[in-house]
């Protein structure tokens, strides 16, 4: 079984990874940007650079050696404080981290996926706003507004809240492009699921370490312990758990492209209602490949 992902050296990754490299077939090729776990092949990914990400993409495509590949998880993530970072391209960094660079991946490697493959793309409840996150939800998908975010007559005035807002937004790209690539011809024809993972609210990843010292010092240590109380926050080992049981055994409900993970378990709720707008989406795809110095897709 041929495995590549992204964000697998820490958090809900490492956790979905622990349990993909039991499997007795498996080769896991992963993006790192340092080194990898053991058992694992590392290669080289930032996926904040467009060039790291194309480079990625051929070096997997490179150590298949004409192999298809099984299971495409997409899992990388962070939040940064506010929007004032950008990438190497020149775009805000959590959207081009988050999702751009995924985008491109997806791209790039959705050729090679062998016939029933499965693609698992790490997404968030942040995403809608009926599920009160705390977090601001994304007031839209407009990829170059949320590339360029001095662009957008929205913008918060407040850095953090549009930090913040960032990170759901783009969240809500990440499904989104779910469910476009799950809607291509030739997903059906080849029997390719693609799911937008949400694992809730999941203490002791590495989310939160571009945070402010307050939220990395005093809130994120004490969210642990209100997991047992809460619908919607997982433990590690459960968020991980179903990553990985969506790389390898699970199949999305007819109709379905958004996973939620409830109290451990994997439920398939609709997404927000900008989530289920086909004309945002497909704007969001066109843009994004624009964004990537792709051609627009007919």
């Amino acid at each position: 079984m041929q495995i590549v992902m992204t964000g697998g050296n820490r958090g809900i990754g490492a956790e979905a990874l622990r349990h993909l490299a039991t499997l007795p077939d498996a080769r896991i090729l992963l993006g790192v940007r340092d080194a990898a776990p053991a058992g694992v092949t590392g290669l080289p990914l930032d996926l904040a650079s467009l060039a790291s990400v194309n480079g990625f993409a051929d070096a997997v495509i490179a150590a298949l050696g004409g192999a298809g590949i099984d299971a495409l998880v997409l899992n990388a993530g962070g939040q940064r404080p506010t929007v004032a970072e950008r990438s190497a391209d020149g775009h805000e960094l959590t959207f081009a981290a988050n999702h751009l660079g995924h985008f491109l991946l997806l791209h790039r490697l959705w050729p090679h996926l062998s016939d029933g493959a499965r693609v698992v793309i790490t997404s968030s409840g942040t995403h809608d706003p009926a599920e009160r996150t705390g977090v601001p939800p994304p007031r839209h998908a407009n990829a170059r507004w949320l590339a360029d975010p001095a662009s957008d007559p929205g913008l918060d005035r407040n850095a953090i809240t549009a930090g913040m807002r960032a990170y759901s937004a783009s969240k809500l790209c990440n499904l989104l492009t779910a469910s476009v690539a799950a809607d291509r011809p030739d997903a059906a024809a080849r029997g390719i699921s693609v799911v937008a993972y949400d694992p809730g609210l999941t203490p002791q990843t590495g989310l939160a370490r571009d945070q402010m010292w307050v939220v990395r010092a005093l809130v994120w240590p004490l969210l642990p312990l209100l997991v047992p109380f809460s619908r919607t926050m997982n433990s590690l080992a459960a968020a991980g758990r179903g990553l990985a049981d969506l790389a390898t055994a699970e199949r999305p409900p007819a109709g379905q492209v958004y996973a939620a993970l409830r109290k451990a378990r994997l439920t398939w709720p609709a997404p927000s209602v900008l989530a289920r707008d086909a004309g945002v989406a497909k704007a969001l795809w066109q843009d994004s490949l624009a964004l990537c110095g792709l051609p627009a897709a007919v």
